[in-house]
């Protein structure tokens, strides 16, 4: 099974929206057993905590449902995913600082799969703006799962 985890700092809002919207995706695509997906953050502040209540609706909304609870990346995490994927560049640093380089040919920015970063390639902390912040970040996520989904299936041939 190959296995995507997707990690931003705590973990209650782009991260298990991307878990959410992956799994929505692997789902519509018959690959929920094949590809397995979870979410994490670098940092502990909200562990065992549901996603934010604004990130659930906004999720919701579109037919998602985010479920996962809020963990901290782990060695266990590095050695089991196939793809590590940052929501910005400060967490993709945190994780290169924390485990080396040696696993950089796994770990990517979730923006490296959207089309339309132009000049930035995090995805935005929507934490403390409004609702719009939410349903932009979710736009961000959907694009960047779809094009991820690709690569992960030409990669291994689904």
């Amino acid at each position: 099974m190959v296995k995507v985890l997707f990690v931003c700092l705590g973990n209650i809002c782009r991260s298990p929206l991307a878990e959410g919207v992956f799994h929505f995706l692997l789902v519509q695509n018959g690959l929920d057993r094949k590809v397995g997906v979870d979410s994490c953050g670098t940092s502990a502040y909200h562990v065992g905590e549901l996603a934010d209540k604004r990130m659930r609706d906004v999720a919701f909304s579109h037919g998602i449902r985010l479920t996962s609870k809020a963990r901290q990346l782990s060695m266990d995490d590095v050695d089991t995913f196939d793809y590590i994927i940052a929501m910005d560049s400060s967490n993709y640093k945190s994780i290169l600082g924390l485990f080396g380089q040696s696993i950089k040919s796994k770990v990517f920015l979730m923006r490296d799969f959207d089309e339309v970063s132009g000049t930035t390639k995090d995805v935005p902390d929507p934490y403390y703006g409004g609702l719009d912040g939410f349903e932009n970040v979710y736009q961000i996520i959907y694009r960047s799962c779809e094009l991820l989904l690709n690569k992960i299936k030409n990669e291994n041939r689904f």
